[in-house]
């Protein structure tokens, strides 16, 4: 697309994340955005060096719309429990943005953001900033690894809904299996997750409670895992 005159259409950076955010971080590509926009992928290097840049651009912009909510009446097991679903949730209504957190992060200010303001939550709750770091960084890494997993099953639906019921047929055809199965209660996507994490959680702030050294918390559970 030219403008008036011939000359090649003028961008901004503001016009590739509007461009980008309408891919959704799954397509988002340098060719994707430049059809988009109706211009030439070249016309984009004024703005972002290549793909990771693009990444960058646009998964910073949709982290700049997360806020995290901090309750002061809320324990530690439920503040970290709280952080893990809020993030969880911000990742579940952007697709893709799941395996941008999980290449690198954070990689840009509104990244930093976020986990600054984790780290000043636990702060304020006893932890030293190099153990809040740890602890908040082991939450995250748990909710946007299981989160990556719901949203690849979103991806893939048509596909595993297909196979579903041969999958299950399988399951039942072993004693063992379809006892246990036939047993189990049926929990909701987002009550299996909260279950979960705070489990995990729970065995975190055990080995990893305010005012203990980062030193020793490693040290425990070197000790734990020794053999294995």
């Amino acid at each position: 697309m030219t403008s008036v005159g011939g000359r090649p259409r003028q961008i901004e950076e503001s016009d590739i994340v509007r461009a980008g955010r309408t891919l959704g971080m799954r397509r988002l590509s340098l060719k994707a955005v430049a059809a988009e926009l109706g211009v030439s992928a070249t016309a984009l290097y004024r703005h972002v060096d290549n793909r990771w840049g693009l990444e960058r651009l646009v998964g910073e912009s949709l982290l700049a719309e997360l806020r995290l909510a901090d309750e002061p009446a809320h324990d530690l097991v439920q503040h970290l429990l709280s952080l893990g679903m809020q993030l969880r949730r911000h990742v579940l209504a952007n697709p893709g943005l799941a395996s941008y957190l999980q290449v690198l992060f954070p990689r840009g200010e509104a990244g930093r953001r976020l986990l600054a303001d984790a780290v000043a939550a636990l702060e304020r709750r006893g932890y030293a900033p190099e153990a809040a770091v740890v602890v908040c960084s082991a939450v995250a890494s748990l909710s946007i690894g299981y989160a990556a997993a719901e949203d690849l099953q979103a991806e893939r639906a048509d596909a595993i809904e297909s196979v579903r019921q041969d999958v299950m047929d399988d399951i039942l055809a072993d004693e063992r299996l379809a006892r246990a199965h036939t047993r189990l209660p049926e929990v909701d996507s987002e009550t299996y997750a909260r279950l979960i994490l705070t489990a995990a959680i729970r065995g975190l702030v055990e080995v990893g409670p305010p005012g203990r050294p980062v030193a020793q918390i490693i040290a425990e559970l070197n000790e734990a895992g020794e053999g294995v």
